[in-house]
């Protein structure tokens, strides 16, 4: 009789060192989501590299080595997240401090009114930083499509700025040109 099968060999690794794994997760990771996403990706190593996996009570050993190096990689990438969300909090804050009065609520109604699909090349563009190029890929348009629909957007947007009253002389002398018609 040869060697078990992969899928019962699994079932065999997990069924005896669960409890292990799952107790030296839980002593070390932060909440419930944490630990299941550290165990879940523990035994999915195991899966993978099922033949480099040691017998008897090595594997034990092996997999408290990959739960190790899994809990380090969930802590610098919770390190990360936490440092972009307090960046992007002070950028929002910082943002949020500049803007004049009233202004940014009619500019912000004024860009809710378009379109979902002007609000999202508007976007692309504006927020995300995007070139044409890169809006053409993420549309699923050629470059001379997406160059189209960014100009007609920014259009119908100065109109809609202008149609609110606004100084569009904020937004630059090209929001004055295309709210007066011109391309």
């Amino acid at each position: 009789m040869g060697p078990p099968d992969p899928e019962q060999r699994f079932e065999e690794l997990y069924t005896a060192h669960y409890p292990a794994v799952s107790a030296y997760v839980r002593r070390r990771a932060d909440s419930p989501d944490d630990m299941a996403d550290v165990i879940a990706e523990t035994f999915t190593t195991a899966w993978r590299k099922l033949p480099e996996v040691p017998e008897g009570d090595e594997a034990r050993l092996w997999l408290y080595g990959v739960a190790r190096r899994t809990l380090a990689n969930h802590f610098r990438s919770e390190g990360r997240r936490t440092a972009l969300a307090i960046r992007l909090r002070e950028e929002l804050t910082a943002w949020a401090s500049s803007v004049v009065d009233g202004d940014h609520d009619e500019a912000r109604r004024a860009f809710l009114q378009l379109s979902p699909d002007d609000r999202e090349v508007l976007a692309l563009v504006g927020w995300e930083g995007l070139s044409i190029g890169e809006v053409a890929k993420v549309l699923g348009c050629s470059r001379g499509a997406a160059r189209l629909r960014l100009h007609r957007a920014r259009k119908r947007l100065a109109r809609a700025l202008a149609a609110a009253d606004l100084d569009l002389s904020r937004y630059g002398s090209r929001a004055v040109s295309l709210a007066e018609g011109h391309s």
